[in-house]
């Protein structure tokens, strides 16, 4: 790995330790995802880029057994007071969803929300995460359709940042169906589709820009950017996201679509 592609990934550590107050929001999803790509008793899980853990201890609390992996070592600290509270055991491991640091075929599923889809490089990750699959066994992840919301804005901050390193890939790539066909390839059959619905509250969009500069990295590293380098252009990015958000805010709902993918490791 490149040193430039170190320091981003070192970047994305730093930019994602403040996630953990939206584990609220992500934690219905979490339901959905496990119960979309079949998780029982017994199963041998692996949950890549696992964040606070609301996917993992989800699965446990089902009677799988369940790994999980994350970048972010603040993170993970709240994943294991999760796993305390709900009295479960997952097996939490520090680590790069491109670099999966367990044997082949290990699992049963393998799953991720919203996590995986960081990961700089696609074609890397993909391969870790099916390297690590057993054959007949389930990968299935959340992801933000590029045309919606989330993604949306992360669009908005990329157009106010220098871009990526070469190689880096848009993480909302990850929702589109015709690039998760293409990325998974014929390494899987009986790739399958469904969108749900995430829906924060809010007061207004200044309530939610509020939120997203406390707890969603890609817009903290952005702010702290234009705070130092360009204020005008931060009275901008605030102005375009606060239009941006109510585009989607209703009787005090911001609704976040997402889509979920499915497939069988052949």
């Amino acid at each position: 790995m490149t040193d430039v592609l170190t320091e981003f990934k070192a970047m994305q550590r730093k930019m994602w330790a403040h996630f953990a107050p939206l584990e609220a929001l992500t934690t219905p999803p979490a339901a959905r995802l496990v119960r979309f790509a079949g998780i029982r008793t017994g199963m041998r899980v692996l949950d890549v880029a696992c964040g606070t853990g609301v996917v993992a201890v989800t699965a446990a609390r089902l009677g799988a057994n369940v790994t999980a992996l994350d970048l972010s070592p603040d993170l993970l600290a709240r994943a294991r007071e999760n796993a305390a509270l709900a009295a479960v055991q997952v097996d939490w491991h520090e680590g790069d969803a491109e670099a999966l640091p367990f044997g082949d075929e290990a699992f049963d599923a393998v799953v991720s929300q919203f996590g995986h889809m960081f990961a700089p490089r696609p074609e890397v990750v993909t391969g870790q995460m099916l390297r690590v699959l057993r054959p007949g066994g389930t990968i299935a992840f959340s992801t933000w359709p590029p045309e919606l919301f989330t993604a949306r804005i992360f669009a908005l901050v990329g157009r106010s940042l220098p871009p990526p390193p070469p190689g880096v890939s848009p993480p909302p790539q990850w929702g589109d169906p015709r690039i998760v066909a293409e990325r998974l390839g014929a390494a899987v059959s009986g790739l399958s589709f469904d969108r749900a619905r995430m829906n924060a509250p809010a007061l207004s969009p200044a309530h939610i820009r509020a939120a997203f500069e406390r707890t969603s990295g890609p817009v903290i590293h952005l702010v702290q950017v234009l705070e130092k380098d360009d204020p005008a252009k931060l009275v901008a990015f605030r102005r375009d996201l606060d239009a941006l958000v109510a585009e989607y805010l209703e009787d005090n709902v911001v609704r976040q679509d997402f889509l979920m993918s499915r497939a069988i490791k052949v």
